[in-house]
C-alpha cells in the first residue's frame, strides 16, 4: 500500500507519521511519500519521520519530494494537508477583517473566505494530477476550509472525502470524562465543517442510550471552559456546539478579545520554529509534548481510521466525515457537503440518518451553506462581485458596507494568490 500527503513539510506531520506507525496493523503502508514544496522544511519532517518508524519497527520506506506528480504515482491514498500562503497568509486573514469589526479567523468568516480563494484551485490541479496517475486513489482532505474544499473535488468527480478532527477531538474529551473508552462513545454529530452540534452522546453505537444530559449535568463547567463559553449557554441550548460557534454566539465579544491579544498565527509561528529546531535534532525519535499545542490533536488515529476503511482494511464502523448530503438534511442541496456520522467502505461515506433538527441550528446551517456555495464560485471563477455576495451572504458579515470594506481587504492582502485579481 502506498499513501502520499500533500503538505508533508507541515509540522503537523509527525503526529501523522506517529499514527501510521502506531496502528499500522489497521494500515500496512509499504511505501509513504511525503510531498512539499519547502525543499528545507521538508528534509526535517522527513528524517524525524523515518525516526518515528524506526523506533516503532514500521518496515514501511519513506520518501520525500517535491514533486507533486512523482509522489502521488500509484497512490492508493493522498492526504492534503496543506496551507498556502503559509502561516504569513493566515496572520493576514486574522488580522484584516478586525479593521471592519468582524471577526478575523482563518476557516470562517471574511478570513475564511480568502483562505478558500487561495485554496480551492490549488486543490484542485493536485487532485487532476492524481486522477492522471490513478483515478482509483481516494482523497482524504484535511485542509481548511475542509466543506467548501471536499465540495470543490466532489463537484470536480474526485473521489473524496473531507476529515477534521473536532469530533473525534470531543469524543476523546468526553470518553475521558465519563471513563469508559473512545470507542464506545458515539456522538449524534450534525452540521457543516467548523458549524456542528453534539445533538446526543451515545454508549455502544448510534441505538445506544443518550447520556448527553447526564454529562452536561456533571460535567458541564469542563465542557463549557474547553468550547471558551460561559456555561449559560451550553445549558440553555442542551447540546454540545463547536467552539467555532462561539464566533457566531459571541460574535462582539471575540472581536475586542481578537483586538486586544496576539493573533493566533502570530504564535503558530513561533511554534513551528521551535519544533523544526526539534526535528533537526538526529536523536529525536517521537513526536515532541509542544506538538500538542500546535492543534490537531487525535488527527492521525483519525487519518488512520478513515483510510482502512476507504482502503478495505476495516476501520471503525461509524466515522464523522464531510461527504456530500444527498437528502441526509432535506433543508439543504442535495450537493451540499455536510458532517456528520457515516458508514465508509470502499465505495465511500454513507451518512447515517439525522433526526429533524431545531430550526435554531437548521437555520444556520441553511446560511452558511448559501455562503458556502458562493464562496466556492468565487474560488472557481474569481471576480471581485462574486466575492462580494459571498461576504454578504455569510452571517459573520451580512452588511453592505462591511462586505464592501471586506472585498476590497481581500482582495488587495491575497492578490499574489488569486489569478484573476
Amino acid at each position: 500500500m502506498k499513501l502520499a500527503v500533500v503538505g508533508g513539510g507541515s509540522t503537523y506531520t509527525p503526529e501523522l507519521i506517529d499514527g501510521f506507525a502506531r496502528l499500522r496493523d489497521s494500515l500496512p503502508i509499504e511505501e509513504l511519500v511525503l510531498v512539499d514544496p519547502a525543499a528545507d522544511r521538508l528534509e526535517l519532517v522527513g528524517g524525524l519521520a523515518r525516526r518515528i518508524f524506526a523506533k516503532q519497527g514500521h518496515p514501511g520506506l519513506i520518501r520525500t519530494t517535491s514533486d507533486v506528480d512523482a509522489g502521488v504515482a500509484d497512490a492508493d491514498a493522498v492526504l492534503l494537508q496543506l496551507r498556502v500562503g503559509g502561516q504569513a497568509a493566515r496572520k493576514q486573514d486574522e488580522t484584516w477583517p478586525l479593521e471592519c469589526g468582524c471577526v478575523g479567523q482563518e476557516t470562517t468568516g471574511a478570513g475564511g473566505l480568502a483562505k478558500a480563494l487561495r485554496t480551492v484551485p490549488v486543490v484542485l490541479d493536485i487532485a487532476e494530477r492524481v486522477r492522471r496517475t490513478n483515478p482509483d486513489a481516494w482523497i482524504i482532505d484535511f485542509t481548511n476550509p475542509v466543506g467548501i474544499v471536499t465540495r470543490a473535488l466532489l463537484q470536480a468527480g474526485h473521489k473524496a472525502v473531507g476529515l477534521c478532527n473536532v469530533a473525534i477531538g470531543f469524543q476523546r474529551k468526553f470518553a475521558r470524562l465519563l471513563d469508559v473508552a473512545p470507542g464506545d462513545v458515539h456522538l449524534d454529530h450534525v452540521g457543516l465543517n467548523h458549524l456542528t452540534w453534539e445533538t446526543g452522546v451515545r454508549l455502544g453505537g448510534p441505538g445506544g442510550d443518550d447520556i448527553l444530559p447526564r454529562l452536561l449535568a456533571e460535567h458541564g463547567d469542563a465542557v463549557a471552559a474547553d468550547l471558551r463559553m460561559p456555561r449559560e449557554i451550553v445549558d440553555r441550548l442542551g447540546v454540545v456546539p463547536s467552539y467555532y460557534l462561539r464566533y457566531f454566539y459571541q460574535h462582539d465579544a471575540v472581536v475586542e478579545e481578537l483586538r486586544t491579544k496576539p493573533s493566533r498565527a502570530a504564535e503558530v509561528a513561533e511554534m513551528e520554529r521551535e519544533l523544526l529546531a526539534m526535528y533537526g535534532d538526529p536523536t529525536l525519535d517521537e513526536k515532541p509534548e509542544l506538538l500538542a499545542k500546535r492543534g490537531g490533536a487525535f488527527y492521525s488515529e483519525a487519518a488512520v481510521d478513515l483510510a482502512a476503511s476507504l482502503l478495505g482494511n476495516g476501520g471503525s464502523p461509524y466515522q464523522v466525515v464531510n461527504t456530500v448530503n444527498n437528502g441526509t438534511l432535506p433543508f439543504l442541496p442535495d450537493d451540499a457537503v455536510i458532517e456528520v456520522q457515516a458508514t465508509v467502505d470502499g465505495k465511500g461515506a454513507k451518512p447515517l440518518a439525522v433526526p429533524k433538527l431545531d430550526p435554531l441550528y437548521a437555520g444556520l446551517i441553511a446560511n452558511v451553506t448559501g455562503y458556502e456555495d458562493l464562496a466556492l464560485q468565487a474560488a472557481l471563477h474569481g471576480g471581485r462581485d462574486r466575492v462580494f455576495k459571498a461576504l454578504l451572504a455569510h452571517p459573520l458579515v451580512g452588511q453592505y458596507a462591511q462586505a464592501e470594506a471586506l472585498t476590497d481587504r481581500l482582495i488587495a492582502h491575497n492578490r499574489e494568490h488569486l489569478a484573476w485579481a
